[in-house]
């Protein structure tokens, strides 16, 4: 049998199950040892939701929210960067979701009620599929930073939430990335769940060769897949 050409995923380099200080994952980690469950062709092979179904303004939050004609209030950004395996393969036909808060720190959801101004024009979501380099793009507005109830005087730093599915339903990772210099970082128990040394893997990186004159600044953030080096992902 020829030797897997993959490297095994290193699990100390993602977030535990069990985070005392983010207090919901005392209650949904694990109590028992996990059983490892063979994958069959329906895994394996499955289809995968939405791939077909991509808008041309679905990577564009700046439009495809709009309801009366008038743009989404806020900083506008260009996120975009590279899907790669663990040996800095690019990985073309990836569908990658997003979802965010607004400019305010307020998702348009039933279970939002901080008191913060929800922006008619703005939806919070949307999707890309990687091209045949492994490249994404997304237009957004920079989200803000919101109260979540943790503990005391706790607020969750800005961020923008991902999914990233592969060539089957299984291979799902989802995760969320962080912006440079923010103070809160430090204070965000979901963000130190991830061990220190893997952190610096949920952080965009500004860049001007990104940034688009007189209209977004720009964001790069690329996607590992495996390896020492893979992007954390939430488990």
């Amino acid at each position: 049998m020829r030797k897997s050409q993959f490297n095994m995923r290193d699990w100390k380099s993602h977030p535990k199950y069990l985070t005392p200080s983010y207090k919901s994952t005392v209650l949904r980690s694990p109590t028992k040892p996990l059983i490892p469950m063979k994958q069959t062709l329906s895994e394996i092979t499955g289809p995968v939701y939405g791939h077909d179904s991509i808008n041309p303004l679905d990577n564009d939050l700046t439009k495809n929210g709009i309801t009366d004609g008038r743009e989404p209030l806020g900083e506008r950004i260009v996120v975009s960067g590279k899907v790669l395996d663990e040996g800095g393969r690019s990985q073309p036909n990836t569908l990658i979701e997003i979802w965010q808060c607004n400019s305010a720190g307020r998702y348009i959801h039933v279970n939002d009620q901080h008191d913060a101004p929800i922006d008619p024009n703005f939806f919070g979501g949307g999707r890309c599929m990687t091209d045949e380099n492994g490249h994404y793009k997304f237009y957004t507005i920079k989200p803000a930073a919101y109260p979540w109830g943790n503990h005391v005087n706790a607020w969750r730093p800005a961020h923008i939430h991902f999914s990233l599915f592969g060539p089957a339903y299984v291979t799902r990772l989802v995760t969320q990335s962080y912006f440079p210099g923010d103070p809160l970082l430090d204070l965000d128990p979901i963000f130190m769940s991830t061990p220190k040394s893997s952190q610096g893997l949920l952080i965009k990186e500004f860049s001007m060769d990104l940034t688009e004159e007189g209209f977004a600044l720009g964001y790069k953030f690329d996607f590992i897949l495996r390896g020492p080096n893979a992007t954390p992902m939430e488990t």
